[in-house]
């Protein structure tokens, strides 16, 4: 009989580990180099020792930051008292984590999942039942989304997100989805007239598409459009939800209230889940009715752990005025990128976002300087090919701006030499 592989010590280098992966992943992402050991505050460090001040978060997950006090401790008490026991059951956290997010939004009801994907997934199930069932329209199932939008891989919500890219080699995909200008409400209003769409889904700050907000006014004439016609609106928050841009959610600015909302990245600052938070009416469309089938579930969806966190998470953004902060620091981030981008008028196009959701738009892609950023110890990530994108943890502090924005100032000041 074979012997069994496995390593036989726990210590390699971070250089046997990267070997290992290249034979045992499927890749994810296009990961750089390094492998991540431990993490404090806003700095991470790898497993050859390099410490790395980081503005990604996870890509906006961290929102506290890694090994936050509250939520290490909340983390910890859960574990040792119950992990799991499936949707079968009510369960405590859950129930006061749906207490926590209702409180501080439009929504009635929240249903739990494990992913931002999941989320908008079930979005789009609570849509199309709501109008078969619901309002008794089964002919309205189309799905209309904006271009350069991103909602998650799935083959559902892939074929939702804006972007050829992400769609290509999966076909056929999920339909009829029509997808129009992000912040044309002209376009959305002819989409619209055509009585057969079921939910218009988008983003109020496009993040992965590269950071573009919705024109003033957008969002309140989309409220509209859609309680005339019937058509159910879906707010996606997944990455600018739960603080990131200084507001609970993003769309809270705007004083427009969405039908629906999707959640996950930060709710649970680094535990995994997602959720669908939806008004009274809307929820009916998840609402089980008897003699059916149960419309939707998850097995692992709002665990006990998962709650526990997203509840401390919430009681920590406000306990600790992190809304407040994010204000203020992403202020500060945002001059110190528009003096960047004055500085190196060739090679940077516009600055861009709000709160801690910012970007510093290039001439060029995106990705050598981000990468040459990592070489010198500053963690950042590439949104929409050209723009390079900060959502640290909402605990950073202005000092953290200064030294992230000199090393990227170092950075392209190599790059504008060589232009």
């Amino acid at each position: 009989m074979t012997a069994p592989r496995h390593a036989e010590h726990q210590a390699e280098s971070q250089a046997e580990l990267l070997d290992l992966a290249h034979h045992v992943q499927l890749e994810n992402y296009r990961q750089q180099p390094v492998v991540m050991a431990r993490g404090r505050g806003v700095e991470l460090w790898d497993t050859a020792g390099t410490r790395y001040l980081d503005m990604t978060a996870g890509i906006a997950v961290c929102c506290l930051g890694h090994a936050h006090p509250a939520l290490t401790e909340a983390i910890a008490r859960q574990a040792e008292t119950l992990l799991h026991t499936s949707n079968l059951y009510f369960i405590e956290q859950q129930i006061l984590a749906a207490r926590a997010i209702t409180e501080r939004c439009f929504g009635d009801r929240v249903f739990f999942c494990n992913s931002g994907a999941e989320a908008n997934e079930g979005a789009i199930k609570l849509a199309r039942r709501y109008q078969h069932v619901v309002a008794g329209r089964p002919d309205r199932n189309r799905i209309v989304a904006t271009t350069d939008s991103f909602h998650g891989r799935s083959i559902a919500t892939v074929s939702i997100t804006g972007q050829p890219k992400y769609r290509e080699g999966f076909g056929p995909l999920f339909e009829p989805v029509s997808f129009v200008p992000f912040g044309d409400l002209s376009a959305a209003a002819e989409v619209l007239a055509g009585g057969d769409a079921c939910a218009f889904i988008l983003e109020p700050i496009q993040a992965e598409g590269g950071i573009i907000e919705a024109p003033a006014g957008y969002l309140a004439g989309l409220r509209k459009l859609c309680k005339d016609t019937g058509t159910v609106l879906i707010f996606d928050e997944v990455q600018t939800g739960v603080g990131r841009t200084g507001d609970w959610f993003a769309h809270q600015r705007d004083e427009v209230v969405p039908d629906v909302m999707t959640l996950a990245k930060a709710l649970a600052g680094g535990v995994p889940v997602g959720a669908v938070v939806a008004s009274e009416e809307a929820a009916q469309g998840l609402s089980f009715r008897e003699g059916g089938a149960v419309p939707h579930a998850s097995t692992f969806g709002g665990n006990p752990l998962a709650c526990a966190a997203a509840v401390a998470v919430i009681e920590t953004i406000e306990r600790e005025d992190l809304l407040a902060n994010t204000r203020r620091t992403g202020e500060h981030l945002g001059r110190a990128l528009e003096e960047l981008a004055a500085r190196y008028p060739g090679l940077c196009a516009d600055t861009r976002g709000r709160g801690l959701l910012r970007g510093l738009a290039l001439d060029r892609p995106a990705a050598p300087v981000v990468s040459e950023c990592r070489a010198r110890g500053l963690l950042l990530s590439v949104a929409g090919g050209s723009v390079v994108r900060f959502v640290p943890a909402l605990i950073t502090q202005p000092e953290h701006i200064d030294e992230a924005v000199a090393i990227l100032d170092g950075v392209l000041a190599e790059a504008a030499s060589h232009s």
